[in-house]
């Protein structure tokens, strides 16, 4: 069959059309185009789309023009295949290409089949289809004589297992064949030391018997003895694992106390260096002070039926008096933030209030010499800073917690004696730090001094 179609094929030549530059349409089923023919296909267009001019390329084949040339068969394969089917202005400029370039490849006369059944399907010919069978029948028995051959290793493997396997149980069998002979021979010794030892047995019987109750009566005991010294130690245990509670308990309170005194001795260390420190301050103002009024008592002093106010706090009501609280050595000004904040610019939103007073406070700090603390409300607050400007404290309250509290309890926390300055304009948080002995100065009067920094 395949000598008759080459006949057929070779006495077809090729039409005047293809002479003239005009190409027949093809008649053969591309979408059935065996695979070496699709492959010869594609590589030729690929070699031909790389030397056109863009203008002779379709839209579509344009984005695989821009390929390198090794790899635009293999990725673009499909695509220029498609419009060497679909586009007959394409082909055409295909086969004017490769007859300029390559015009071998369009020789029918070859003798590879592929390159011919190629050529003639991009010339139109007419014996086209039957290139394609005859390249489709090779492939078919190309394929089956894989199989073929496949088959064949595989039963020639099969042989050899078989044979392997074989010898293999034939020297199986033989030395099963030892293996139960030397078996019976074995078992004819165990049947005559059975018999022998027939006798023996009945008389171990005998003795097991009368040793199985001795043991028995022994387990009993035995166990009778376990079970007491079981008891006795889970007893022991117990008393163990209470002692144990109540040591961990002691220990535990004994690390709480401990603690708590490291705390109260902290605190009492802290607040004694500030007490030192203020009556350092106060001893210089006062030797000052005496140097400048004169020595001794004046006569308002000896007047007797009255005594001089002792631990009074009034209102700060102006910068000046401020100025001269914060002069006092080792001074505490604690300031309220957010009253403060929204006394002076309200209109700014809570992060901005709280930089702007955060660093103003800083600057007074610097020139005054004053310990600065300044206590803002922690509901709502999304980001807290993680430093402060140096020299001002920066405290949020708690979640639950007012700042309110917070002011009182850091009132509370100083050292009787030492100067405590509290700018708020809540009345209730102020006279509760005046009974403490601190000094209340309104929102205003620090808005007032900060102008001036």
């Amino acid at each position: 069959m395949d000598d008759s179609v080459d006949a057929a094929v070779g006495e077809v030549d090729t039409p005047p059309e293809a002479e003239e530059g005009e190409l027949r349409e093809p008649e053969v089923d591309w979408t059935a185009l065996p695979e070496p023919v699709r492959g010869r296909l594609a590589e030729l267009a690929a070699e031909a789309v790389g030397g056109m001019a863009r203008v002779d390329v379709p839209q579509q084949l344009r984005p695989v023009a821009r390929f390198a040339p090794a790899k635009r068969a293999r990725l673009g394969g499909p695509v220029l295949v498609g419009a060497l089917r679909e586009v007959a202005p394409f082909r055409r400029a295909v086969v004017e290409w490769t007859r300029r370039h390559r015009a071998a490849a369009l020789d029918l006369s070859t003798p590879d089949v592929v390159s011919a059944a190629a050529a003639a399907i991009l010339l139109g010919e007419e014996a086209a289809p039957h290139y394609v069978e005859l390249v489709a029948r090779r492939v078919a028995d190309a394929a089956l004589r894989a199989d073929r051959d496949a088959a064949v290793a595989r039963a020639e493997r099969a042989q050899a297992e078989v044979d392997r396997l074989r010898a293999e149980l034939e020297a199986s069998n033989g030395a099963v064949e030892r293996v139960r002979a030397e078996r019976e021979a074995e078992l004819e010794r165990l049947r005559k030391r059975l018999r022998e030892q027939g006798v023996r047995l009945r008389e171990a019987k005998d003795a097991a018997a009368s040793a199985r109750a001795e043991i028995e009566r022994a387990q009993a005991e035995a166990r009778a003895r376990v079970e007491a010294l079981v008891a006795e130690r889970d007893a022991a245990v117990a008393r163990a694992e209470a002692e144990r509670a109540r040591a961990q308990r002691a220990e535990a309170d004994a690390e709480v106390a401990r603690q708590s005194a490291r705390e109260a001795r902290q605190a009492d260390e802290v607040r004694l260096a500030l007490l030192v420190e203020t009556l350092d301050g106060a001893v210089t103002g006062l030797r000052r002070e005496l140097a400048l009024g004169g020595s001794g008592p004046r006569p308002a002093d000896l007047v007797r039926g009255a005594t001089a106010a002792q631990g009074a706090v009034g209102r700060v009501e102006d910068p000046a008096a401020l100025d001269r609280l914060l002069a006092l050595p080792a001074v505490h000004v604690i300031v309220d933030g957010y009253n403060v904040t929204k006394t002076g610019y309200p209109e700014l939103p809570l992060s901005d209030q709280r930089d702007r007073l955060v660093h103003q406070l800083a600057v007074l700090a610097a020139r005054t010499g004053a310990e600065v603390t300044v206590a803002f409300d922690g509901a709502g607050v999304v980001a807290v800073p993680s430093a402060a400007p140096r020299g001002v404290r920066v405290l949020f309250s708690a979640p639950g917690v007012l700042a309110d509290d917070v002011i009182r309890a850091l009132v509370t926390a100083e050292p009787e004696g030492r100067p405590v300055v509290v700018v708020t304009s809540d009345r209730a948080v102020a006279d509760s730090v005046r009974r403490r002995g601190a000094h209340p100065v309104p929102s205003a009067v620090l808005l007032a001094r900060l102008g001036r920094v």
